[in-house]
């Protein structure tokens, strides 16, 4: 009887490993041809943060776009026009100061602030998405307490 089991056993992996065989393809992506789409998008990411910058710095308590975050978005939307297979996620950060919700509505409103400025120059809506971390995930945590502030009141372009 154990001899019978084993051979029951054996045929039901052999149909199962059989029907496995036999499956659609079109929709497999190798681990070598996601090597090369990662590799592509950390290209992209490399070369837009060279070329347009990825961040954009906010005053104390505003998500008004500066003149200075006016050049980078500028470029950020040069950059996305000329590379329209890519996507961008915009993260709205904050400083610790003030409570973790009104964080996060301010950050929301900086990621906010930066989409509609690229959307306004030509980039398609349909290509931003926003997120707002508020004070949950500081940029910088060494420094002096005004430069951690500075550097933490900030939206940043994720290429995707």
């Amino acid at each position: 009887m154990k001899i019978k089991n084993k051979n029951l056993v054996s045929l039901v992996a052999l149909a199962f490993l059989a029907a496995c065989e036999c499956g659609p393809k079109e929709d497999v992506t190798t681990s070598e041809e996601q090597n090369i789409v990662d590799n592509d998008l950390s290209t992209d990411a490399k070369d837009f943060i060279a070329n347009a910058g990825d961040r954009v710095f906010y005053d104390f308590d505003k998500s008004n776009i500066s003149k200075e975050s006016e050049a980078t978005l500028l470029r950020q939307s040069e950059w996305l026009k000329a590379h329209e297979k890519r996507n961008v996620l915009i993260e709205g950060h904050c400083d610790e100061r003030g409570t973790r919700e009104y964080n996060l509505a301010l950050g929301e409103r900086r990621a906010d602030a930066a989409a509609k400025f690229l959307a306004d120059h030509g980039v398609s809506p349909n290509r931003i998405r926003t997120v707002s971390y508020g004070k949950d995930r500081p940029i910088a945590a060494t420094g002096t307490q005004q430069e951690i502030h500075r550097l933490n009141r900030v939206a940043i372009s994720v290429i995707e």
